[in-house]
């Protein structure tokens, strides 16, 4: 979530009972935002399904470890996240949360939001969806929950936390995204090192935090990894710099267990 510049021109607006949804464009960008004065989703205008904000491509950072065949996308916004996740996966089956209809029918109109059988939303609540979710039926999910000003509070809950780890499968991942880091002693990251194997952070350069649990131990990857070159191929968002930029989370693990 980042603030607004002043040069752009509202292109669409819409209004629902929780505040306005506007679309703004600038000469090469197209943002959507829920009150004009931070940034919930930005694409480039000529390639909707290239993700712009840095926090935004490091979420994506999961599949360079395990590349997931079905996904949960929680706080669809302009769709960013779900159109990289289909162009870089071209065989990944996508569900996505959103909590207000007419953010979803601007994602359509305005974003390029994917028109494919691989992809399903459901509008509503996206804490009840995960407490619904059947054990183990994402080997992916990402969580990016913010209303117009602040960050969604279900997003910092331990049980939250417990509801996504018990909806992905024994090999999956969860990415949350926080606008600021939580207390490295506190419930919340505690809670995250007990139901993960390992647990990975990332710091943005806006200090947007992304932290990352994996099912299973993993070790932090070299950011010349051929992978990433692969990755970078397919998906050009600076592979190797953001995985440059990946910390474990291993000391606060150790606490934990002690």
């Amino acid at each position: 979530m980042f603030g607004l510049s002043s040069q752009g021109d509202i292109v669409h607006a819409a209004r629902d009972k929780l505040g306005n949804i506007l679309v703004i464009d600038y000469r090469k960008h197209r943002v959507m935002t829920f009150d004009s004065v931070f940034e919930q989703s930005k694409v480039e205008r000529e390639r909707p399904w290239l993700p712009v904000h840095e926090y935004n491509r490091a979420m994506l950072l999961p599949v360079a470890y395990s590349e997931p065949e079905t996904a949960l996308v929680l706080g669809l916004g302009g769709g960013v996240l779900v159109s990289g996740l289909m162009r870089l996966l071209p065989d990944v089956q996508v569900q996505a949360v959103e909590l207000r209809p007419r953010v979803l029918e601007v994602a359509r109109s305005h974003f390029g939001l994917p028109d494919s059988d691989r992809l399903n939303v459901f509008c509503g609540d996206a804490r009840r969806y995960v407490e619904e979710s059947q054990p183990g039926c994402y080997d992916l999910i990402l969580t990016d929950l913010y209303q117009a000003n602040r960050m969604s509070p279900a997003q910092s809950q331990r049980q939250f936390i417990r509801q996504c780890s018990r909806a992905l499968t024994d090999r999956g991942w969860l990415a949350l995204n926080f606008h600021r880091m939580p207390d490295e002693n506190g419930t919340l990251l505690r809670e995250i090192h007990r139901q993960f194997a390992s647990v990975l952070i990332f710091k943005s350069k806006t200090n947007n935090y992304v932290i990352y649990g994996s099912k299973q131990s993993v070790t932090l990857m070299e950011s010349n990894d051929r992978r990433l070159k692969e990755l970078e191929d397919r998906l050009p968002i600076g592979w190797n710099k953001l995985m440059g930029k990946l910390r474990n989370g291993g000391p606060l693990r150790r606490q934990v267990q002690g």
